[in-house]
């Protein structure tokens, strides 16, 4: 990583490099849905996402270069956090530095589901401040702040 990462709030016009990385191969093994998006489908998606207030999608950016995305979708007082690294910019740190960024943005209780292969997506929820809660049929659970007993 040799520049800064930011966040900034996530358009309709970033849905062509969204699209790109949700379709990599390497993202969809990450992924609870591992199927190949359309186009058509992505932004329906990324539309309706972004009119949602309970929604926040994200663009990282090094000097600014899109290397990432991440969303917080907010869920029963919590923001489960997800992410992707752009192709070309994972290795370099990208992902914990914009993880963390987001966490920090979020004063709720934060949440992440990871399947318990993705050695790296554990490692970054660590570094975001979040403890691994537990895990359940191959899938880690990662949580920071407490939350609200229903």
């Amino acid at each position: 990583m040799t520049g800064k990462i930011r966040l900034r709030p996530a358009t309709i016009e970033d849905a062509d490099i969204l699209l790109q990385w949700r379709n990599d191969l390497q993202t969809r093994r990450a992924s609870f849905n591992t199927e190949e998006v359309t186009k058509e489908e992505h932004v329906s998606w990324l539309t309706k996402l972004l009119e949602n207030p309970d929604r926040l999608l994200f663009i990282a950016e090094e000097d600014g270069v899109p290397v990432g995305t991440v969303r917080a979708d907010l869920i029963d007082g919590a923001y489960e956090l997800s992410w992707t690294v752009a192709p070309s910019s994972r290795g370099h740190g990208v992902g914990k530095t914009m993880v963390a960024l987001a966490a920090d943005l979020i004063a709720s209780p934060i949440l992440a589901r990871i399947k318990a292969e993705n050695k790296a997506s554990a490692r970054i929820a660590e570094f975001a401040g979040m403890k691994h809660d537990r895990e359940v049929n191959g899938v880690l659970y990662y949580r920071r702040g407490a939350l609200k007993k229903k």
